[in-house]
């Protein structure tokens, strides 16, 4: 048998293959499955849209921005929502 993995990655041997095959051979109930979402793009932020903000910043203040980002384990995006949300919250 090949060696085959996961969609996450982990090896499955030929008792969990056929373990699997079996499970498949009787069905499932669509009923319990979580849809899959349809669409082009990101998922959403929120239920329904999230719409783009797009504008401009210099080059120093992105580099600081992406550097504590960085720092910080987020993208330069997450940083930039949680500023717009403590604005408004004013």
């Amino acid at each position: 048998m090949a060696s085959l993995r996961s969609k996450a990655g982990t090896k499955l041997d030929r008792a969990t293959v056929e373990a699997l095959a079996a499970e498949a051979e009787r069905g499932y109930d669509l009923g319990q499955a979580k849809p899959e979402r349809a669409g082009p793009g990101r998922p959403s932020l929120e239920k329904g849209l999230s719409p783009r903000i797009s504008y401009r910043v210099g080059e120093s203040l992105y580099a600081r921005a992406r550097r504590k980002a960085e720092s910080e384990g987020r993208t330069v995006s997450e940083v930039a929502r949680d500023a717009l949300k403590r604005y408004v919250a004013e």
